[in-house]
């Protein structure tokens, strides 16, 4: 009976600490889920951060993490060249920088030339982001209703298109305004009309400069919708009565 008694004891009494091992693995793989399921969206580094931890405290980074990334390897984006990326922010602002001050350049080129030919009454020049505009006022260019470049002012008009004379070229758009006064010739239905064959045959003048390249240049028009003053007055319908020159920053890939 005694012998029977102690038997039992010894069954009941089986080693269990293999249990310990196993609940710490446990515990390692339910962290593993909870933070899987908490990052909202896959992040191709942050993955490849994470199975590398993983990696080294399950296996010593070998084993069962070494699995491809399941993010598309395509588009993968490794710490190296996130680095590379990262040197590479300075080099693009500069670029932008560096292409500012060359619209910088050429506007104080044409600044001069209108100082020097007494041209401030006549042409005006802005810089923004937006890029370098060239203002010419109603009293150039155009006789009232008319979208033929005057006789006398040819002069101007080639001058205007030797400083854009531009290496490398730029994109170019050349428009037409008018004021809100409805057209009264057979020649056009509309001020849009107007001011569109206005943009056309300026810029038709300028690219009689064989050194200008037609694909850099486009026209438009917009008739009295776009005014930079109010036309209740002769003056502000003076200044809306304009052909402007904008001369765009660089892209990547104009060049």
């Amino acid at each position: 009976m005694s012998r029977r008694r102690k038997k039992e004891d010894h069954e009941e009494h089986i080693d269990e600490s293999w249990l310990i091992p196993y609940a710490d693995l446990l515990t390692l793989l339910l962290a593993l889920f909870i933070v899987l399921y908490s990052m909202s969206s896959i992040d191709a580094k942050k993955f490849q951060a994470l199975s590398e931890v993983f990696n080294e405290v399950f296996t010593k980074g070998t084993g069962m993490m070494e699995y491809p990334n399941p993010v598309n390897q395509d588009n993968a984006v490794t710490f190296e060249e996130e680095e590379e990326d990262q040197n590479n922010e300075p080099d693009q602002e500069y670029d932008q920088v560096a292409d500012m001050q060359e619209l910088k350049s050429l506007q104080e080129k044409i600044d001069s030339y209108i100082t020097n030919n007494d041209l401030d009454d006549m042409l005006e020049t802005t810089l923004s982001e937006e890029g370098l505009l060239l203002l010419i006022r109603d009293n150039v260019l155009f006789s009232s209703g008319s979208d033929r470049v005057r006789q006398e002012d040819l002069v101007i008009a080639n001058e205007i298109s030797q400083l854009l004379e531009i290496n490398p070229p730029r994109n170019i758009i050349i428009s037409g305004h008018t004021d809100n006064v409805p057209i009264g010739n057979a020649n056009f239905e509309s001020n849009w009309e107007l001011s569109v064959m206005r943009a056309v045959n300026f810029m038709k003048i300028l690219l009689g400069n064989e050194s200008l390249d037609p694909k850099w240049f486009s026209a438009k028009g917009f008739g009295e919708h776009n005014p930079i003053a109010p036309n209740d007055t002769e003056q502000g319908k003076a200044q809306n009565r304009r052909v402007e020159i904008l001369i765009l920053p660089r892209k990547q890939g104009d060049i």
